[in-house]
């Protein structure tokens, strides 16, 4: 009888072969690992978008705390409405209103334009708050004149003497929430104003 040599089949892998899997393997590793570079380097730059588009919310936070910080803070935006002008011969006419306030800090830079159907004015003006003490320069655009500011307030509420060279005016300014009043009183050019605006 012949008899056939037995099959081990739990022999042990060509070495060689082994050998050949292992390097093979650590070479897809490594090409795994470059081809992750590109994918690490736009993290990276959107971690630093991320980064400055929070500087940049900060800065801007940091202005708009700075606008509602001051004694004008109330005031801050656009305004609408109308009321009635006094004319010099005692005659009165309904006006449409429009004015804009840009508070930074204890400054402020502030328009005020009304108009009817014959008559105008803009006033312009400057202001600047010390404690409770207000002043700056203004200016009425239609009729060219200008003068200085002096007066009292905070909060949104001033009551201040625009004078110019023949010519004063009284003016209150009342503000609560979204409304706001404008009362002017003058000793020419007109006799004075009511306004009352929405923002």
């Amino acid at each position: 009888m012949v008899h056939m040599p037995t099959v081990n089949s739990t022999a042990t892998p060509d070495r060689g072969s082994g050998m050949e899997h292992l390097q093979a393997y650590r070479a897809a590793g490594g090409g795994k690992h470059r081809a992750n570079k590109p994918t690490e380097a736009r993290a990276r730059g959107r971690r630093l978008l991320i980064a400055a588009a929070v500087l940049f919310a900060a800065a801007i936070a940091h202005t708009e705390s700075k606008a509602q910080a001051g004694p004008f803070a109330p005031m801050a935006g656009s305004w609408s409405g109308g009321g009635t002008v006094i004319l010099d011969d005692g005659s009165t006419e309904r006006i449409r209103c429009r004015a804009k306030y840009a508070p930074i800090g204890p400054t402020m830079e502030m328009s005020l334009t009304c108009a009817s159907d014959a008559y105008k004015f803009n006033l312009g003006a400057s202001v600047k708050a010390e404690g409770s003490a207000i002043t700056g320069n203004w200016s009425e655009a239609s009729r060219n004149i200008s003068g200085s500011l002096q007066g009292r307030g905070g909060g949104g509420n001033f009551e201040v003497v625009a004078s110019a060279a023949g010519f004063n005016a009284n003016i209150a300014l009342r503000t609560s929430g979204n409304k706001q009043t404008v009362t002017l009183r003058a000793d020419s050019q007109f006799r004075g104003a009511n306004i009352s605006m929405t923002r």
